[in-house]
């Protein structure tokens, strides 16, 4: 399905083998199961709710694929890093933080013993990091495995609605694309397909795919994301490419031509089409509906309104499934606050602010404009989205930038070993003499 999903990586890509000029060399000791286990930590971000599928799957299924998804791959890092060597990272250690809050709200069982399952899981997700951090050099080898896994997943949603398009696109969700084969929700397949086209889109300005590579992921994500009608995931990729291209306009001149003809397409597209594109926006809502965030200020509201006990505010009433009163929260702060308390939310806060800090200090690099691709969506879809606070998509996103951030490790100097002095003869010295 193109190059992003080809064995030896992409055209140009740091993790092929190939040893062509203007082709970096794959990364020795880096194994391929490390993208394997990047593959089942998506697997395990997946979810188990959503829309009704052609062949009708069992959430308790779904719930033991995708928890036997996330123990796979903590088994298999520990495979390939039996010696436990990790990499210093400030994300992982506040990541780490977050855990204590999640287990002291959890274990007051307010939540049920569903929120020690999520502790479970939620420690065995940031281990599975710990150990992964090893390969954190700096590089996009985790940026390949990325997309090819969510355009695996989006694979799947495209050959749901060709084989069936009433399942794929259902009336309960307002007409939007949904996932028939596998249970995702319209905002879901449009963040997976937001953050791909971002990346690729970087890949491509920096000359680490081809164009026909590039466009078979790009062309059908686009597509793909104009289904599902998700507003946030769309603002989340425009905003977040803005952010990124801007830090690589000054040392890039193919940065300075897209930015440049991204706005007159802009442009172009306002002046022409701003009716079509205002009817998307507003995916046939009234003014008062879509004031509200959809209903979500109402949850909001009612959220912040519930009395709490001090520890109630401080360490929150346990992990759950971002709901109140039998509604999404669809906020990853409130989030956060409900579940873990203004601990958790201040924990949340330091590992944005700690990972736009370092990419701000980076110099201007290729890997950096990712990592600020992939913050700057993040925060934009924590005010709809929730998944901060837990093992979730959002917090693999910031991983992949955390990585991308990891300083370059430094090579291992060997001693030189000692040359032994010949024993030169007393006639042999007496003739260099003379």
């Amino acid at each position: 399905m193109g190059g992003y999903l080809r064995r030896d990586g992409l055209p140009g890509g740091i993790d092929t083998a190939d040893t062509r000029p203007g082709v970096e060399p794959r990364p020795a000791g880096t194994p391929r199961a490390v993208g394997i286990v990047w593959g089942l930590l998506i697997l395990n971000t997946l979810g188990s709710a959503g829309a009704e599928t052609i062949i009708p799957l069992p959430r308790s299924l779904i719930q033991m694929v995708t928890m036997g998804a996330l123990v796979a791959a903590f088994a298999l890092a520990l495979t390939v890093n039996l010696r436990l060597r990790f990499r210093a990272s400030a994300f992982l250690f506040l990541l780490t933080l977050l855990l204590v809050p999640s287990v002291i709200s959890s274990a007051h069982l307010e939540s049920g013993f569903g929120a020690l399952f999520r502790c479970g899981r939620f420690a065995l997700f940031v281990g599975t990091l710990w150990l992964l951090s090893r390969w954190w050099d700096g590089g996009l080898t985790f940026v390949r495995h990325h997309i090819r896994m969510y355009f695996a997943v989006l694979g799947s949603v495209a050959a749901g609605a060709v084989i069936s398009p009433g399942a794929a696109l259902p009336e309960i969700y307002g007409g939007r694309l949904v996932g028939a084969l596998w249970p995702l929700t319209p905002p879901q397949i449009g963040q997976y397909a937001a953050v791909i086209i971002g990346l690729t889109v970087l890949l491509l300005l920096g000359r680490r795919t081809d164009r026909t590579s590039a466009a078979v992921v790009i062309v059908p994500s686009l597509v793909l994301l104009a289904l599902t009608h998700t507003r946030t995931a769309t603002l989340g990729m425009l905003i977040g490419l803005a952010v990124a291209i801007s830090s690589l306009i000054l040392t890039s001149a193919a940065a300075r031509r897209f930015f440049t003809w991204a706005v007159l397409c802009a442009v172009v597209a306002v002046a022409g089409f701003s009716s079509a594109m205002q009817a998307w926006y507003m995916r046939g809502q009234t003014q008062e509906y879509f004031s509200s965030l959809n209903g979500r200020a109402k949850v909001w509201d009612a959220l912040l309104a519930a009395p709490r006990t001090t520890s109630e505010k401080v360490f929150g009433v346990g992990l759950g499934d971002k709901s109140f009163g039998g509604l999404p929260i669809d906020n990853s702060w409130l989030a956060v606050y409900h579940e873990q308390g203004l601990t958790g939310a201040a924990i949340v806060v330091a590992i944005i602010v700690v990972l736009a800090g370092v990419a701000l200090l980076r110099p201007p690099s290729l890997s950096r404009a990712c990592a600020i691709f992939l913050i700057t969506y993040c925060a934009i879809a924590s005010y709809t989205e929730a998944g901060l606070g837990d093992a979730s998509p959002y917090l693999l996103h910031l991983a992949l930038a955390a990585s991308l951030l990891a300083a370059p490790a430094a090579a291992a100097h060997l001693p030189t070993p000692a040359v032994p002095r010949r024993r030169v003869p007393r006639w042999a010295r007496k003739s260099e003499v003379t």
